[in-house]
């Protein structure tokens, strides 16, 4: 199915190919290139809005994610009832402030690529509120990470690392 890319914003160059061939990638991975997915890249202030709008936190974050099938177990897929519920949701990556967040030599569509995992977990069930929960979405991520590491010369690491 599709993966649709919006870039609203000019506050950090994006070069839509890499980003697209990497969440492609994770998609394949995680066993999901059969539901759309959104991806939405913003600024700090489009990704401040919306944080404090739909989690009450009035500053910039790395990534939302906004599931379309609620109630979605960890590590399940969701169930679709009719063609228009294979859709997975939306993850909008605030790519100003994932781009500040960088340091050293840290590769930025890496960075990008590992907090779009985060985002896709976060539209399969996995959460880190707990640290049970935690655990479950930093296996899960980084068994994904691990095998596009595997699949793209890379040395990805969860963004969940450290949470607990």
């Amino acid at each position: 199915m599709s993966l649709v890319l919006r870039v609203p914003q000019r506050a950090v160059p994006i070069r839509r190919a890499p980003l697209r061939s990497r969440v492609e990638l994770l998609r394949a991975v995680l066993g999901v290139r059969d539901f759309d997915l959104g991806l939405l890249c913003v600024d700090n202030e489009g990704m401040q809005r919306l944080n404090r709008a739909y989690r009450g936190d009035d500053r910039p974050t790395d990534v939302l994610s906004f599931p379309f099938h609620e109630n979605v177990k960890a590590g399940e897929l969701p169930r679709p009832r009719s063609r228009e519920d294979y859709n997975l949701g939306d993850i909008v990556l605030g790519v100003e402030y994932v781009f500040q967040q960088c340091q050293g030599d840290a590769d930025y569509y890496d960075a990008l690529t590992v907090t779009a995992a985060h985002g896709l977990c976060h539209l399969l069930g996995f959460t880190h509120s707990t640290e049970a929960e935690w655990r479950k979405m930093y296996q899960k991520e980084k068994q994904v990470l691990e095998e596009l590491s595997r699949l793209t010369g890379t040395r990805l690491q969860p963004l969940s690392r450290g949470l607990f």
